[in-house]
């Protein structure tokens, strides 16, 4: 199983567990969504996502409380954590029950510009909503642009795999 791509594996254990996925991606503007679908079959247990890329759509579709944004910043553990829930929200109806998804979400800053001295060009801050829980983890790439959304995208897909199987990591708390 460690041979395949990252995406495939995640598709195999949400299909095993009979779960579907759905993302609200920021930073990396669809990308975890475009390696999911690259998948043969993935409309098995990929629903959609969001592209959350400015804090209105945070706020109007992801339901991002503006005082989180304003406090904490598009890039914190608490907004992160509000994007997964609200990804789980939106897609959740009468088909697709919300106790059946499992909610990711990245948000962060790609560069080259945007950081600050408390939240650097590179930190990216991933969140998973599901029906037993919430979590987030923060890291920091040193990379360009299209690594740092690379390696946020792939690190996103990771931490669901290590959910699935039961394994999460330590969260990260600022």
């Amino acid at each position: 199983m460690t041979s395949e791509p990252i995406e495939s594996q995640v598709g195999k254990l949400l299909r095993e567990r009979r779960l579907k996925l759905v993302l609200a991606e920021s930073c990396t503007g669809g990308l975890a969504a475009s390696m999911m679908t690259d998948i043969p079959g993935s409309s098995d247990y990929y629903i959609g996502g969001v592209g959350a890329y400015a804090y209105e759509a945070k706020r109007y579709v992801l339901g991002v409380d503006r005082t989180s944004l304003e406090k904490y910043g598009a890039v914190s553990r608490e907004v992160a954590i509000e994007m997964a829930v609200g990804v789980r929200k939106a897609f959740s109806g009468p088909e697709v029950p919300i106790g059946n998804l499992i909610g990711v979400s990245i948000t962060g800053i790609a560069g080259p510009g945007g950081g600050m001295p408390n939240k650097p060009v590179g930190l990216v801050w991933i969140g998973i909503s599901a029906p037993d829980g919430e979590w987030a983890w923060s890291y920091i790439w040193d990379g360009d642009r299209k690594q740092n959304k690379g390696k946020s995208a792939r690190q996103a897909l990771l931490l669901l795999k290590y959910y699935l199987l039961n394994r999460l990591p330590v969260e990260s708390k600022q």
